[in-house]
């Protein structure tokens, strides 16, 4: 069977559905807050699957269910159920231990970990994330939890001590900012949301979180986890059109922190709807056009099953996919052909199928707009070098390899954030590092080579343009350890499983002249155990 072929007949009938990737629609009339979960009765918002199913009539996309399409009310209600549970810092939570919120939160991932299945199905079937790949986004954030726990831990080990400097005795630790809107995004709707939301709730903030347009249903098993685990206000739920629900949010004033993952344009609008600017704090991860450059003596196998990853796992819709590369002339031929070649191998069809590589995307626009970045860059003189690249079929497209790729084309500057991949050639390496200068974006860039010498001064050179280089190897954002940010339109605040808790929090002290009298107020209130933050107690 011809590539085109697989193409057109991609979509299966009901019953070649394996009985155990089977689903059952899910209608969610529920959200959270103030810590009960109540019931909706407005209107709701159907969600379709991007997984079509071939009937008499053609092929149709499976619906899956439906969520709540709340209003300003329901979400002011969220945020006065959040500024309440915090109470100018005075709440249960904010004023609670750092050993408390650790066991509150074990208590969730404990809970979580019982929704596996669920939560999987879900994530597979709203967004056409493989199975395996939804299970490891699953046990991912499982792990991703249990380590932020650990490093809480460790932060508040280093500060369990009294600190004496000029004769004042002080004790220094960090303290929550406030109530946190959190927002995350579709193509890790579960991991990169909690890379935020649990950080920001383990440090003592109270929340309201939206999920990502994309992506909804897959939250509804974790309803009553995120309840029974929570005091009441600690976490509350939003579902809807952003525009109706947290542009109220914004404008009142009382958001202390956005914490949004998607683009710089809408993170810009956000921003702007705050009455208050400098008394927000924005921890941001938004838009990238990583770029790989292949240089001439690389190891093109490598460089093209690194590439081939970086460029298309989970269909290209990575902020740290690979979204441009740069080959030098002298390689370009060999490397193309090993590319195209690698590409022809993946295996293309449903999310549940084993070893699966290419899926349905997600986006109802998205297959429209790669068409049409494709057929700007033909029109500049471009071409699909691959077979059937481009090639759609609903919501299905084949990648594409678009060669040669000018700063003429839109594919030179826009986040195509799916299945294509721009080739530009280049004969000196200033053309590449160039274009990392130039760009909008900084997050990550990779550089596949072997000469010292020449990778070097490229290295020198991207640090001060990036936040990651990564040699020899695609751009990603894992291990969680380390940090994740970006530069210029790409980031704001650094993301890791330590540097999350530190951009959630604030550092403040308790300091006093070291007097006889202030000594033995200290003494008393350490022996007595009167305070939760002045505290020597170490938590093992």
């Amino acid at each position: 069977m011809t590539i085109e072929e697989k193409i057109k007949n991609i979509f299966p009938a009901d019953a070649d559905i394996p009985e155990e990737a089977r689903f059952t629609p899910l209608e969610q009339k529920e959200y959270l807050a103030n810590g009960k979960i109540k019931n909706w009765t407005g209107p709701r918002r159907e969600v379709l699957s991007p997984v079509s199913l071939v009937a008499k009539k053609g092929a149709e996309r499976v619906r899956l269910g439906s969520y709540p399409l709340m209003t300003e009310k329901e979400a002011l209600e969220a945020l006065d159920a959040a500024v309440k549970a915090y109470d100018e810092g005075r709440g249960l939570w904010p004023t609670l231990g750092v050993e408390g919120r650790i066991a509150h939160m074990e208590e969730f991932v404990y809970r979580m970990k019982e929704q596996r299945a669920s939560v999987v199905s879900l994530l597979m079937w709203e967004i056409g994330k493989s199975l395996e790949d939804s299970g490891k986004e699953f046990d991912r954030t499982v792990e991703y939890i249990v380590d932020t726990i650990n490093a809480l831990k460790d932060l508040d080990r280093a500060s369990s001590r009294m600190t004496v400097a000029q004769g004042i005795i002080a004790q220094i630790k960090r303290a929550p900012l406030g109530v946190v809107l959190c927002m995350g995004p579709y193509n890790y709707p579960l991991n990169e949301t909690f890379t935020t939301l649990i950080p920001a709730i383990l440090m003592g903030n109270t929340v309201v979180f939206k999920p990502p347009k994309y992506g909804v249903l897959l939250h509804r098993p974790l309803l009553e986890a995120f309840r029974d685990s929570f005091p009441k206000g600690v976490v509350n739920t939003l579902y809807g059109e952003g525009r109706k629900i947290i542009g109220p949010i914004m404008k009142t004033g009382k958001v202390n922190v956005l914490a949004f993952i998607g683009s710089s344009k809408v993170a810009d609008i956000l921003k702007q709807q705050h009455p208050a600017p400098h008394r927000l704090r924005c921890v941001l991860g938004l838009d990238a056009k990583n770029a790989g450059i292949i240089l001439p003596d690389a190891d093109l196998d490598l460089a093209v099953s690194e590439t081939l990853t970086g460029a298309l796992s989970f269909n290209g819709q990575r902020c740290t996919a690979l979204k441009i590369l740069f080959v030098h002339r002298s390689a370009q031929s060999e490397f193309l052909e090993k590319l195209v070649t690698a590409i022809e191998g993946m295996k293309l069809g449903m999310p549940w199928e084993p070893k699966v590589k290419i899926t349905p995307l997600p986006e109802d626009e998205k297959a429209p707009y790669l068409a049409e970045v494709i057929a700007d860059a033909k029109q500049h003189g471009a071409k699909v070098i691959n077979e059937s690249g481009g090639l759609t079929n609903g919501n299905f497209v084949y990648p594409a390899v678009v060669y040669p790729v000018t700063e003429k084309m839109r594919l030179w500057s826009e986040e195509q954030f799916g299945p294509v991949i721009p080739v530009v050639p280049f004969s000196d390496i200033k053309e590449p590092l160039k274009y990392v200068v130039d760009s909008n974006f900084g997050q990550q860039v990779s550089v596949f080579g072997r000469d010292m010498d020449k990778i070097a001064p490229m290295l020198d050179t991207l640090v001060n343009q990036v936040c990651r280089v990564n040699v020899n190897s695609q751009c990603q954002r894992g291990p969680d350890v380390f940090p994740f940010t970006g530069r210029k339109d790409s980031a704001e605040g650094t993301l890791s499983v330590s540097d999350a808790l530190r951009v959630f929090s604030i550092r403040t002290l308790v300091a006093a002249k070291e007097s006889d009298a202030n000594k033995a107020l200290i003494r008393g209130i350490l022996r007595d155990r009167k305070s939760k933050f002045l505290s020597t107690d170490f938590i093992l």
